[in-house]
């Protein structure tokens, strides 16, 4: 695009930002990095103009705490996928060392705006030797710079683009493609923030079917009860999947835009490596967020449905105990780093769709602590896992028969003032194609019932299941269980 076929007063902006990044990239020549650069729009919606902000390489990504934070990226600048015990260290490494190495034309952008390293992990660090790798495994780390970031936070957006400039000639593109695409974000005819722009075509369905998933999930659940009955465990989360043939593939954006509205408390997050590989989901527990040199993580444990009373899950001596065990385990982990941390005396319940759980937020003061170091001390907490932690995650390589993937893992970003926030991947589905993975978990703590925790697991299923008109199906033919 040039500058010649927009409007006199379009040309003389672009001219103006031009010249701006032209003598920022002067300011930097020589040296070894990424130009970057953002411009304000009002109006966008990151979660519905998402398909606009397309890009040579596939990769999609959005977190959607609306009406806080929104974000939507595309495309890859820089990436990095590793497996192994230190994935935590090398990929606060590498986005230590991307951040810093952005030549940023934009230096006072908002920070909603700032560049961020997008990251995604899975729940183990290796795939369980006893099961074969998946063609189509996941990384155990994956950490993205991309090429386009759309951010929303109130009414303000930011367009911003990644990109490498050896020469002048290559700003003055990177320049250009970011005008063109902020033109194209604002085109008028683009429907209102408040109109549907992501079309949903009704039920998906599921096609094929074998045993219901309580059949296979009901053994592995009753040896779970009895290992934390007998004291081997103080806790299990052990965690069961349902996998659907859908009658066409999965576009999971209108999924998450109808749970803005029933999971409003929740992340909205999508990880897409390719056109037919989504993970996404609705999360509602905070591993961690690092603001300023705050730090907030969440407990979040013991679950019971909406239509039960939540001052009966605050006397639930099972929940009670369940929880204060995810609660201890955090702040230990917390004072093993050096922090302090802050909590209140009692949970809080918290409603998310139509779930309640108890909530506790721990926070504390981490000035000078990295992020993902502090997220390899806290994951896997004992809200997706048990305790002791490392008897717990020996027990789930053997009751559950699939690898979890990215079920469970932190997902999220760091920015380059060096805030982040990671969310853990529950109330998730993982799209390949025409298959649809649904895996949810119960924590399992001495006196746990087996009916309880199976009402418990379908409620979580039910989360995703229901947006995507899928029980009715369902409950004449069962799905797939495991595999």
């Amino acid at each position: 695009m040039q500058a010649g076929s927009v409007s006199n007063p379009d040309a003389a902006r672009l001219a103006d930002v031009l010249a701006e990044a032209l003598c920022t990239w002067e300011q930097h020549r020589g040296d070894d990095g990424v130009f970057t650069m953002a411009l304000p729009l009002q109006g966008v919606d990151p979660l519905q103009q998402l398909p606009l902000l397309e890009a040579p390489h596939p990769f999609r990504f959005l977190w959607d705490g609306s009406p806080g934070l929104s974000l939507a990226a595309s495309g890859r600048c820089h990436h990095l996928d590793l497996a192994g015990p230190k994935r935590f260290e090398l990929a606060q490494r590498f986005s230590d060392a991307t951040l810093a190495r952005l030549i940023d034309a934009s230096p006072d952008a908002p920070a909603q705006a700032r560049s961020r390293v997008l990251l995604a992990f899975a729940f183990f660090a290796h795939a369980g030797e006893q099961q074969p790798q998946p063609v189509d495994a996941i990384p155990s780390v994956q950490a993205v710079l991309p090429r386009w970031q759309l951010s929303r936070h109130g009414r303000q957006g930011w367009v911003r683009v990644h990109g490498l400039a050896q020469h002048s000639g290559d700003v003055r593109e990177l320049v250009e493609a970011l005008w063109a695409m902020r033109e194209r974000l604002l085109a008028p005819t683009l429907p209102s923030d408040n109109a549907t722009t992501i079309p949903w075509h009704g039920p998906v369905g599921a096609v094929s079917s074998e045993r219901p998933w309580q059949q296979c999930y009901t053994p592995a659940l009753e040896q779970g009860i009895a290992l934390v009955n007998q004291g081997e465990l103080h806790k299990l989360v052990l965690a069961v999947r349902q996998s659907i043939a859908l009658r066409e593939p999965l576009n999971p954006l209108p999924l998450l835009d109808r749970l803005r509205q029933q999971q409003s408390g929740s992340c909205r997050f999508l990880w897409q490596r390719s056109h037919d590989d989504a993970f996404f989901g609705a999360s509602p527990e905070r591993l961690l967020s690092l603001r300023g040199g705050q730090l907030r993580s969440d407990a979040l444990a013991g679950t019971a449905g909406q239509s039960d009373c939540g001052e009966a899950l605050l006397q639930s001596d099972k929940d009670r105990r369940e929880h204060e065990l995810v609660v201890k385990a955090i702040t230990d982990h917390l004072q093993h780093k050096g922090l302090n941390p802050r909590r209140p005396r009692r949970p809080q319940l918290a409603r998310h769709g139509r779930l309640v759980h108890l909530h506790t937020p721990i926070t504390a003061a981490a000035d000078g602590h990295q992020p993902l170091t502090l997220a390899g001390a806290l994951h896997p907490t004992p809200a997706v896992a048990g305790l002791p932690r490392r008897e717990a995650m020996t027990w789930l390589r053997s009751l559950e028969p699939f690898e979890r993937g990215g079920y469970a893992a932190p997902v999220g970003w760091i920015d380059s003032a060096g805030d982040a926030e990671l969310r853990v991947a529950i109330r998730c589905g993982h799209a390949r194609g025409h298959r649809l993975d649904l895996t949810a978990g119960a924590g399992l703590v001495r006196g746990s019932l087996a009916e309880r925790e199976l009402q418990e697991v379908g409620l979580k299923l039910a989360v995703l299941a229901d947006q995507l008109d899928l029980q009715s199906g369902l409950r004449e033919r069962a799905q797939t269980p495991f595999h």
